[in-house]
């Protein structure tokens, strides 16, 4: 079995892509000792496709995966979809050595009620068997919603069991934040799991003004406040124990770990890689860099 490897999620890195480029963006990645990436809400133009290329030969550099969305949503986000794009998804995989191409999220239309997410899980599983046709695979990536319970299961137990043909990125914060343990969460999606996201989960400061609400009186806006007050980190600046994770991943042949970190909070997302990077040092994980 190949070793696991450390890479970055580029959705993090968008500014960086826009201000930098592609080629450059990647180059400090390499710089900040990542050889891997997944590319997620950076346009996949030409001259994008072409720059990642350039920097996988020149820094060594694996991709990972790349995104899409099931269809166009008002949202956005930057990924093709699978509906309007099928063909140029596949082509850009093959441009870019790469086999594995993630869902980032169910859709907002399918989060609905349990019968929206049959309907996503029936698109899902045959695009699936569409790019298993081409050798490439497709993985699903959860959130913390996916920790709702319908009849007493997961969603997530519902995806897997409705998706023979998909594969699993666990994002290790959401699953805790789901409130389920991510050792276990690794366990039973044992096989089907090639990615994982690390991310730590901290606890921030009550804002100030929430303190002056609840001496007006005001309960209800000062207990939104405190319990709403988890915020993304850094690896190492949370709470969250990624030795054993990171063990478990391995046990189960995970792929790529890819760090992320969707909120900044007014740092340089290099700084934050940085740090992330030096705790799983710290952990005894440089040779998986």
């Amino acid at each position: 079995m190949a070793q696991a490897k450390i890479g970055v999620q580029a959705m993090m890195l968008k500014e960086k892509f826009e201000e930098l480029g592609a080629y450059e963006t990647l180059k400090k990645v390499s710089e900040l000792g990542y050889n891997a990436v997944e590319i997620s809400q950076i346009p996949m133009t030409p001259e994008n496709v072409a720059e990642i290329k350039r920097a996988t030969e020149d820094f060594n550099m694996d991709i990972a995966s790349l995104s899409c969305v099931v269809r166009e949503e008002k949202s956005g986000g930057g990924n093709d979809s699978l509906e309007a794009n099928f063909d140029k998804i596949v082509q850009d995989c093959k441009t870019l050595g790469v086999d594995l191409v993630r869902i980032g999220m169910l859709p907002f239309a399918n989060m609905k009620n349990l019968e929206t997410v049959l309907e996503f899980t029936r698109e899902a599983n045959d695009y699936a068997k569409q790019l298993k046709e081409h050798d490439i695979d497709l993985y699903y990536h959860n959130h913390h919603v996916e920790f709702r319970k319908y009849d007493g299961k997961f969603l997530l137990d519902i995806i897997k069991e409705e998706c023979p043909e998909l594969g699993f990125e666990l994002d290790l914060h959401w699953v805790q934040r789901g409130g389920a343990n991510p050792i276990d969460i690794l366990e039973q999606y044992a096989g089907r799991t090639s990615l994982v996201h690390l991310k730590d989960y901290r606890i921030g400061e009550i804002p100030d003004d929430a303190f002056d609400q609840l001496a007006d009186g005001d309960m209800m806006a000062f207990y939104d406040a405190f319990t709403n007050t988890v915020q993304f980190a850094e690896l190492g600046q949370g709470s969250m124990n990624y030795k054993p994770i990171i063990e478990k991943a391995l046990e189960t042949g995970v792929r790529y770990m890819l760090v992320e970190q969707d909120m900044l909070y007014g740092r340089d997302p290099f700084d934050c890689l940085a740090d992330s990077r030096d705790h799983l040092i710290e952990l005894g994980y440089a040779d998986l860099f």
